[in-house]
This record gives structure tokens, C-alpha cells and sequence, in this order.
């Protein structure tokens, strides 16, 4: 079955390739706007220049003081012989409202924490359901060890986490990478799994056959020269028509990190955890799952991963979700698609209240 929700339902530079998946050329965006010889009509017409972020205050890698919606609880475990924290939150079902005996887990994309599913916590912690949104290994406020990453780790650290928080089975929410780990979890654990939402995900076109495979060295001095500008037009690829001022949030959280001694680490695990991406493809995985599937498609997304180092002649047909999305719901036993004709890559950012119906919609009967 497809849904679709009509109109009326009311950077990329050469280094931003990092982010683990290159969403469709941006233009380019200046720090500093460009002095006009009409001063009158520069005051009337020239936006507001955009910060750099140069004289604020660091962040670590471990995103010290970094504004999370909900209150930030560690995991502590150890991964191959060495101490880690895993982040989380864990949302119980609002007060007043009649808990539904169901958890909902929360997968968070490359570029993102589990801070961005803020509305998502709100509004099904709103329905009773009690909602945990972990920031992987690797992300956010959790260690970022210089190893190997792969989508059985995370998936196996997840379920340790599960595990210590003593839920044995739970609905899954992933968007981007994180659907595809959606997808490697729902393969290992599928008795874990009582329903998987899969939010514009990464991986529903085999891309390992038209991207060449990157040396991780190269990718840390892509990621080392980085800048703000260059991160802001990566991050405006992501939305397409409904980028919005609060969407700033991310350049800044990116912009801080860079001013910190840690970056280099940061940008060695950034390079990783894109060599995982590109080593754990989900395309054969997608007719193997077991589990209730809902593809949740915004179809404006051009999102194509590594698209930096592929020519556009073999760019260009890939990244196309409409038809990723459709292609994907028939090779996917039962699985259902509700399409947002007018979004992006991110809709539980660019229309909360659409996005969540469709969820919920979805969630109502599973167990």
C-alpha cells in the first residue's frame, strides 16, 4: 500500500563528502556578505551575514554542554578491552497519560545526534509510548574510539544497552545511517524488533557499484578541511525547500567542535564511520527482513552517498527517492510507503506533525 500526503497537507563543497552521504549541490554560502557600491540598496536587499562561529566557545568531542532535550544517561560497557559510554535518553510516557506497555527505539543519522529527535521523544512519549534514543558509538555524546566501525558493533552495543534497560523487544524509528542500521538490527535481532520505520534511509540502491572505495587518510584531510560555509551549504542539501533558521543549530555544533584541540580525533572517527557506510551496504539485506516495515520517503531527497568521487554521469541517476522508495517497498515483504511529495531527507525535522501521524498511524497495532 503507498499513502501520499498532497502539497496542501498543512553543502555540498568538495569537503563536505564526510557527512557520509552528499545530498544535491548546494550553492555556495559566504560567511561574509559582498560590499555593494549602492549602499542604500545593499541595506535593503543584502541578507544578514552568516556566523563563523570563530569566537564562540569549543566543544569537546564528547559535546560537553551541549543542550540534549531530555536528560543525557550513560552506558558504560567495555568495547575490545577498553572502557565506552553510550549515551541516551530515555523518555517515559508523559504524565497523565495512559502508558501503552510499548518502546519505541530512536536511530539517529551520520551528521546528528539523538538531540534532533527532540519532537519525535515529545510527541510519542504525548501517545504513551516510552521512547529511547541512544547516540551510537562513535556520535554525539558517546566515546568516540579510533577503531573499526561496523553495523553488527553498533547493533550489538544497542542491544547491551536494551539489555541494561531491561527491554526485550521494541518498535524502531531510524533515519539515514541510521536506517541502515535499522536494517542490520532487524536481520540480527528480529525477534527484538516489533516494527521498523525507515526514514529516508541510506542504502536502498546498491551505490557500492558506482562509488570507488576511499583510503580512510584521504578522507580525514577532507574532513580536516572543512569549514562552517561549507557545512552549511551540506546541511541546506538536507532540505531542499524548508530550511529554516533552526537548522543553524547543526553548522554550530559542527563550527564548535572544529575549534577544538580534539577535531583531529573527531575527523579520524567522522572518516571511520563513512568507511562503514560504504562497508555495510543493506540493498541484498532488504528482501531478508522479517519484521513489519513502513518506508517513510520525502521526495524531494537527492541524497547520494560519496557522491564526491564518482563522475555525474554515474551520479546522476542515483539518489532519485521516489523511485528508491517504491522500488524498495516491492522488494520488501509487506512493506508499507507514505510519501511527503514537498520534504526532504530529514521530515521528522521539516514536518513534525505529518511525519509522526504517519508513525503513529503505523505504530497503532504493532506489539
Amino acid at each position: 500500500m503507498r499513502l501520499s500526503f498532497p502539497l496542501s497537507f498543512a553543502l555540498i563543497s568538495t569537503a563536505a563528502v564526510l557527512a557520509g552521504c552528499a545530498t544535491r549541490p548546494a550553492a555556495n554560502v559566504s560567511a561574509n556578505a559582498t560590499p555593494a557600491t549602492n549602499t542604500a540598496t545593499a541595506t535593503s536587499t543584502a541578507a544578514p551575514a552568516l556566523p563563523s562561529y570563530a569566537g564562540t566557545e569549543a566543544l569537546g568531542v564528547a559535546m560537553e554542554g551541549w543542550a540534549y532535550p531530555y536528560t543525557v544517561q550513560m552506558f558504560s560497557f567495555e568495547l575490545d578491552g577498553k572502557p565506552v559510554r553510550m549515551a541516551y535518553m530515555d523518555v517515559a510516557p508523559a504524565a497523565g497519560v495512559a502508558p501503552k506497555g510499548q518502546t519505541v527505539l530512536l536511530f539517529h543519522g551520520k551528521n546528528f545526534g539523538g538531540d534532533y529527535w527532540a519532537g519525535t521523544l515529545r510527541a510519542l512519549s504525548a501517545q504513551g509510548y516510552r521512547v529511547i534514543a541512544p547516540d551510537q558509538i562513535g556520535f554525539g555524546r558517546s566515546s568516540k574510539p579510533e577503531t573499526r566501525y561496523t553495523f553488527a558493533g553498533l547493533a550489538e552495543n544497542t542491544t547491551r544497552l536494551l539489555d541494561h534497560l531491561k527491554v526485550p523487544r521494541a518498535a524502531i524509528v531510524a533515519n539515514s545511517m541510521g536506517g541502515m542500521l535499522g536494517v542490520h538490527f532487524s536481520r540480527r535481532y528480529p525477534e527484538r524488533v516489533s516494527a521498523l520505520v525507515l526514514e529516508n534511509p541510506l542504502g536502498l540502491e546498491d551505490y557500492v557499484k558506482s562509488i570507488p572505495p576511499q583510503q580512510t587518510a584521504n578522507l580525514v584531510k577532507l574532513e580536516m578541511a572543512q569549514t562552517p560555509a561549507s557545512y552549511r551549504n551540506f546541511v541546506r542539501g538536507y532540505f531542499p525547500t524548508t530550511y529554516r533558521p533552526e537548522f543553524e543549530r547543526f553548522v554550530e555544533q559542527f563550527a564548535r567542535v572544529q575549534l577544538s584541540g580534539e577535531y583531529p580525533r573527531f575527523a579520524h572517527v567522522s572518516a571511520l564511520t563513512y568507511q562503514m557506510i560504504y562497508d555495510g551496504p543493506i540493498f541484498d539485506e532488504l528482501p531478508q527482513l522479517k519484521v513489519p516495515v513502513l518506508l517513510a520517503i520525502g521526495q524531494l531527497d537527492r541524497t547520494v552517498f560519496g557522491r564526491r568521487f564518482a563522475p555525474p554521469e554515474v551520479v546522476k541517476p542515483l539518489g532519485n527517492f521516489p523511485a528508491l522508495g517504491r522500488a524498495a517497498q516491492q522488494r520488501i515483504p509487506g512493506a508499507k510507503l507514505v510519501e511527503f511529495p514537498d520534504l526532504g531527507h530529514v521530515p521528522h525535522l521539516e514536518a513534525p506533525e505529518r511525519f509522526h501521524t504517519a508513525v503513529l498511524d503505523f505504530l497503532a497495532d504493532k506489539r
